[in-house]
């Protein structure tokens, strides 16, 4: 089943072009990979998928329980309650937070914000609460950062402040999480350990993973599918198998082996 449709999209920043006429299609629970060199348009068409950039040209469907039209919601926020969640390629965590407050916080639409419903402390309001803490351990414990619960998340190790972003997009409970750049200056071993996670995230919580990242053993490693940009337009697209032998993704980003 296809659960994200990005049909025609277009995008100018005055008379820069930064996608033309970029077209795919992501099925439901796989990881899908958006690969390219520096200034390709990944982020560009990341935020269009997000609600962050309005598309010149184009639109984009996404399908949870009815078909969303995204390129038509009002901002990140409506698109993020249609079940689509992201992190960023510069992390943009409540640093004065702690990790639990972060993804307490990230939860404010699941949360009962029906005003009498608080000040009486009601019991669905009671019940909501307890559900978004309960949600905000488990995913504390599934990317290994419990017992950095009650640490300020600025004073993570940078690799620790990666698996809690993710942890706080998952804690939304999302359809499709965006991935942008997570590998971003991890060593070797928080590499292979973030292959792990995202591959548990598919497998075990049914979501479907849209990510760009430059670290292509992990990309190959992971993808189920591969999207190529350059200067703005999709020159392939397939599996690991077929991208990593496409003549122009080679001749565009990858390079010749010596």
């Amino acid at each position: 089943m296809t659960i994200l449709t990005v049909d025609q999209l277009s995008v100018s920043f005055g008379g820069i072009k930064a996608l033309s006429q970029v077209s795919f299609k992501v099925e439901k629970e796989t990881i899908h990979a958006i690969i390219g060199p520096n200034g390709a348009g990944k982020t560009t068409l990341f935020n269009c998928i997000t609600g962050f950039y309005k598309p010149t040209l184009g639109h984009m469907f996404f399908k949870n329980i009815k078909e969303w039209k995204l390129d038509k919601l009002a901002g990140s926020h409506a698109v993020a309650s249609k079940g689509i969640a992201r992190t960023f390629q510069n992390i943009r965590l409540f640093k004065d937070m702690t990790c639990l407050e972060n993804l307490l916080v990230a939860q404010h639409n699941q949360v009962n914000k029906n005003l009498l419903s608080g000040i009486f402390k009601t019991k669905s309001f009671r019940t909501s609460e307890k559900e978004a803490l309960d949600r905000a351990w488990y995913w504390l414990d599934f990317v290994g950062l419990t017992e950095e619960a009650n640490r300020v998340s600025g004073e993570l190790p940078y690799g620790h402040q990666r698996r809690l972003e993710i942890a706080r997009a998952m804690s939304t409970k999302p359809k499709m999480v965006c991935l942008d750049e997570p590998a971003a200056g991890l060593n070797h071993n928080e590499t292979t350990e973030l292959s792990k996670l995202i591959q548990s995230i598919k497998e075990e919580h049914k979501t479907t993973v849209l990510v760009i990242e430059h670290d292509m053993a992990l990309i190959m490693d992971i993808s189920d599918r591969i999207v190529v940009l350059d200067h703005g337009e999709v020159i392939a697209e397939g599996n690991p198998t077929e991208v990593k032998n496409n003549k122009k993704v080679i001749a565009a980003y990858l390079g010749e082996e010596e």
